[in-house]
């Protein structure tokens, strides 16, 4: 049986309080001077999870106790060593393969020099959450009465790795697809790709122009601050947002009820799993990419599936597969770190113009 790990990193220095409730009497700086002094370590163990095919496996949560903004902003190195730190300890917990979580598959090379560094498999997840945010995207617009081969899609940061990927996912699926990005040649590239797909593709820089006519979409660029605002959505859209930091203004949520707006990638995993760490999510539930790592290890695929800036299409497609084969599932939708009730989802049908 492989077992796996995954590496966790607190967001803020307040996050650090889900595991330790009297750090949140320190101040924020002091947390954080702190946590670059502490090592990794061993948060919870992961136990239960038991694949529709009879599979078992095991693992960790690992802690790099560097916060978001101390992995971005700080000298590259440092972050990097922190993460390798991360990974060692997986390895002698006896993990097959480790996922990197959050802002961990991001920093340098996205996770290819963690690779290097230890002696078990990495990967960043990324491959499956794209695959979830897609079908995530799908499943809400069926549930708002917009049938997929009817529809227009957009995707925004197009042309990035992630962008891309859910454009192909997108072009077999609905009837339109706008690729949206900051200069002309990328998104006309990826548009290329998408040739021989049934949806009609065009392109554009001009995101609000795209956003006003889009049923579906998918944002996940790489830009610092909210760039989705109310003024520029269609009246019953459904977005997916995939970025983070977050694309989506909170002003959204805040004054468009005709709208609904979806986190990528909560999945429902199989067996009685316990996760023993509050992270946020319902019993049971986990983030695609933590998800990622599990079924690899279930599959016995312990390689490096998901590492770089440049996803495959097939992988994702093919994770995908895997993930339905040993049972994992949309666990239904967030939103701004809040479960989507029935009640928002029948006022955004209420309210849009199909109805």
């Amino acid at each position: 049986m492989a077992k796996f790990a995954f590496i966790l990193h607190p967001l803020t220095a307040r996050d650090v309080a889900r595991k330790y409730p009297w750090t949140a009497w320190l101040p924020e700086r002091v947390l954080e001077w702190v946590m670059t002094r502490t090592p990794a370590q061993t948060i919870s163990e992961i136990t239960g999870i038991h694949s529709a095919t009879g599979a078992e496996t095991t693992g960790w949560f690992v802690g790099c106790p560097l916060t978001a903004r101390q992995l971005m902003d700080a000298n590259p190195e440092r972050g990097l060593e922190k993460i390798i730190e991360a990974g060692q300890v997986a390895v002698q917990l006896g993990a097959d393969i480790v996922g990197l979580g959050a802002f961990t598959a991001v920093v340098g090379d996205a996770g290819i020099t963690v690779a290097e560094n230890l002696d078990i498999a990495v990967t960043t997840g990324n491959s499956y959450t794209v695959a979830i945010a897609v079908r995530g995207l799908l499943d809400a617009g069926r549930r708002l009465d917009i049938d997929p081969e009817q529809a227009h899609a957009v995707v925004l940061g197009a042309s990035g790795s992630i962008g891309r990927v859910c454009a192909h996912l997108l072009a077999g699926e609905v009837n339109s697809l706008t690729l949206v990005g900051r200069s002309d040649d990328p998104v006309a590239e990826v548009a290329g790709e998408l040739a021989e797909q049934s949806a009609t593709v065009s392109t554009t820089t001009d995101a609000t122009s795209a956003l006003l006519q889009a049923d579906l979409v998918v944002t996940v660029t790489s830009a610092l601050e909210a760039i989705v605002e109310p003024e520029m959505l269609k009246p019953g859209a459904v977005i997916c947002d995939v970025a983070r930091p977050r694309d989506v203004s909170w002003r959204v949520a805040e004054e468009r009820e005709d709208v609904l707006v979806i986190e990528g990638g909560a999945v429902e995993v199989p067996g009685q799993v316990e996760f023993n760490l509050d992270f946020g999510f319902p019993p049971r539930t986990a983030y695609a990419c933590m998800a990622e790592t599990m079924i690899l290890a279930l599959e016995n695929r312990c390689e490096s599936f998901t590492l770089g800036r440049r996803l495959e299409v097939d992988k994702v497609r093919e994770i995908e597969q895997l993930g339905d084969k040993h049972g994992f599932r949309l666990a239904g939708f967030r939103s701004f770190e809040r479960v989507v009730t029935e009640e928002q989802i029948e006022r955004v049908r209420r309210l849009a113009p199909r109805a």
